[in-house]
Formats: structure tokens, C-alpha cells, sequence
């Protein structure tokens, strides 16, 4: 199985505003869990604390193989997502690995 995990910063400074970004980040991707075929786990989760210094955002998904987690990536959903979390984010960082 591919862990596939992103973490964002996002671009927002008002509190406010990054909480409306969060929260718009959270459900395009969060909707992908039921409309991409190869997602076997996905979970998208806003940070709680240490704010200044930890990441805004994660998303942590699992996918049995890593032709899978390609097809998630070309998916039109996906493609879709892509530039509603672009817009609103700063810093990216992602990790896949086996587990």
C-alpha cells in the first residue's frame, strides 16, 4: 500500500480568510474519497495548534499500489481540486512511501 501525504501553508494571513480557505480545501479534496476509484483512505485534516510554526493543512490518503495513486492524480476530479488548493496556499510539501 502508498501512503500519499500533502501538507499546505496557506496563503491567508487573516484568520478569518485562512479559515474559509481550510475549510474550502477540506471539502474539494475530502469529496474526492468518493469520487476517485482508486482512493482506498483519504482524510483531510486543518492543524489545532503551534500555529506558528506548524503547516495549515494535510492530506493523508492511501492507495493499494502506486499505479493507483497515478490514476488519482489524472483523475478529472483531481485535476479539478488542484487549482482550488493552488489558489489559496502558499508552501507545499508532500511525501509517498510504502506501507
Amino acid at each position: 500500500m502508498i501512503r500519499h501525504i500533502v501538507t499546505w501553508r496557506l496563503a491567508a494571513t487573516e484568520p478569518e480568510q485562512k479559515a474559509a480557505d481550510a475549510a474550502e480545501i477540506a471539502r474539494v479534496l475530502t469529496a474526492l474519497r468518493d469520487t476517485v476509484p482508486s482512493v482506498r483512505a483519504l482524510d483531510v485534516h486543518v492543524n489545532q495548534a503551534y500555529f506558528e510554526k506548524n503547516w495549515d493543512i494535510v492530506l493523508v490518503a492511501d492507495y493499494d499500489t502506486l499505479a493507483d495513486l497515478d490514476a488519482y492524480q489524472q483523475h478529472p476530479e483531481h485535476v479539478a481540486a488542484a487549482p482550488v488548493v493552488a489558489s489559496r496556499v502558499s508552501d507545499r510539501a508532500s511525501i509517498d512511501f510504502e506501507v
